[in-house]
């Protein structure tokens, strides 16, 4: 079984797409039939941007004519776009660092599909699944401590067992908080549950 995930393990082949002339009204409606959050703007077969309902939701703030609004006027360029072969844990550091939450997979023959934030939640909340062994029945050790809390006879032994290399508690792979659901670099355990920095400290 491979260690890692890939953008191709994930890939939404099926995508709406949309030209710069159609107005917001028009893709709204058939992002609505379609049941998607985005649609992809191309010319040809270049994609030259994103419609997303935050896009959608811009407008409304600005209290915007969907129907005499086009596509070029609000949607997001450039778009991100990435490789089949690309690692899932890349895309999803990409999307945090640009607050993304849709990248296009290309490959030499055009766009292949998007990759979504909702494709990658699933991935990695399935992947963690697959590759968490069963947590202990014992009592949660205090990582935070320098001393385990069991006798001194013990406590070399069990400090090597539960602490690791990266921090202590920190695991090595972005994911999504338990606590809040939000994806992020790095996950640690605190009582029983993985979670953001953020919310570890809370």
């Amino acid at each position: 079984m491979e260690s890692e995930l890939s953008v191709r393990d994930v890939l939404t082949s099926d995508y709406v797409g949309v030209s710069e002339s159609d107005t917001i009204r028009e893709v709204v409606r058939l992002m609505r039939e379609e049941r998607t959050s985005c649609a992809l703007v191309v010319r040809g077969a270049e994609p030259v941007g994103i419609v997303t309902e935050w896009d959608v939701l811009g407008l409304v703030a600005d209290d915007r004519d969907a129907a005499e609004t086009t596509v070029g006027d609000v949607m997001t360029t450039p778009v991100i776009t990435v490789g089949p072969d690309r690692s899932l844990t890349d895309v999803a550091t990409t999307m945090a660092r640009q607050n993304i939450r849709n990248v296009v997979v290309e490959t030499d023959d055009g766009v292949a599909g998007l990759v979504t934030q909702r494709d990658v939640i699933a991935a990695a909340g399935s992947f963690q699944a697959t590759m968490t062994p069963a947590r202990s029945s014992e009592p949660p050790v205090d990582r935070d401590r320098a001393v385990v809390e069991p006798g001194p006879a013990r406590a070399a032994e069990e400090s090597d067992a539960t602490l690791r290399p990266n921090g202590g508690d920190e695991y090595t792979t972005q994911g999504v908080c338990e606590a809040c659901g939000s994806l992020a670099d790095a996950l640690w355990d605190a009582n029983g549950q993985l979670v953001c920095a953020d919310c570890r400290t809370v």
